[in-house]
């Protein structure tokens, strides 16, 4: 299959960008890593009438650390990029374990941060670990910048907080705190593939060993990141007993998540899968968070 034509232009700037984009308006998508969109204009599930290429706005790839120990990645840094720089690892340890799970090395060499981000497939790893950190979007448009979290950012199935003359620029993660643990754990049924389902966890304990803040949120368990508030509440203010991570996780398992079911796992299955990838990742992140140096 070929794609049905289109116009195509390549800004140079993020205001060369917006121009166009609100000269164009709906009738234009954004070209990222093209890894999603290019494979669906070729079997013409998208057509759009315009294609604005933004491989050449160089403004928008780094990563940088703020002031306050965060992490700024603007939105066309491409994946392999964040998965092996060492500022990542050590900033935002939940993001650099999470990355090598993102298909294959070809498709992370071309897939940038910020494509993955607003494509907001319901099995991609990025949206995920970008609620579970409390992460914030910064969307521009010729009006000005606004700034989206990103639990905010998500809204439905395929759809994001981006109107068509806006342009996601960047991504923001706030500072890792002490005494943090972290996990992030998918089934797929070969490694690449989309995850039948998986998880993101963040524990943080106390020097008494309680649990101050927990989250949880899975992938390819509804139309979005689905963020098991009412599991995570559970912990809160307790010692990680298994007892009390199996009960968490029944509930984010058999009432948080909304899992559609396909040809490669029904939907008991899924939550099968939830109870025990929650179950795991909450152990694991917890583990963490006591082992001496991220515990203190």
């Amino acid at each position: 299959m070929k794609p049905a034509p289109f116009r195509y232009f390549v800004p140079e700037t993020v205001d060369s960008a917006l121009e166009l984009a609100a000269q164009f308006g709906s009738e234009a998508k954004w070209l990222a890593g093209g890894q999603s969109l290019v494979p669906a204009m070729n079997f013409r599930l998208v057509q759009p009438a315009v294609l604005l290429d933004l491989n050449r706005v160089t403004e928008l790839s780094y990563v940088r650390a703020t002031a306050e120990g965060g992490l700024r990645i603007g939105a066309m840094t491409r994946q392999s990029r964040v998965e092996s720089d060492p500022l990542v690892a050590r900033a935002c340890p939940l993001l650099a374990e999470a990355m090598p799970h993102i298909a294959h090395p070809q498709i992370r060499n071309r897939g940038t941060m910020g494509g993955s981000l607003v494509h907001s497939d319901p099995a991609s790893e990025l949206p995920v670990v970008a609620v579970a950190l409390d992460a914030v979007l910064t969307v521009r448009g010729n009006g000005g910048a606004r700034r989206v979290p990103a639990v905010d950012f998500f809204q439905g199935l395929f759809v994001v907080d981006v109107a068509p003359e806006e342009l996601l620029v960047e991504i923001e993660f706030p500072p890792w705190r002490a005494g943090s643990g972290h996990s992030f754990q998918e089934v797929a049924r070969r490694h690449g593939d989309y995850a039948l389902v998986g998880a993101a966890a963040l524990v943080r304990l106390d020097d008494d060993g309680l649990c101050q803040e927990a989250r949880l949120v899975y992938l390819n368990a509804g139309d979005f990141p689905m963020d098991a508030r009412r599991a995570a509440g559970m912990l809160s203010g307790q010692r990680l007993t298994s007892e009390l991570i199996e009960e968490a996780v029944t509930v984010a398992a058999g009432e948080e998540i909304d899992p559609a079911g396909d040809i490669h796992a029904t939907v008991a299955y899924q939550q099968h899968l939830a109870r025990v990838l929650g179950r795991r990742c909450l152990q694991q992140a917890a583990a963490r968070a006591a082992d001496s140096g991220e515990g203190q």
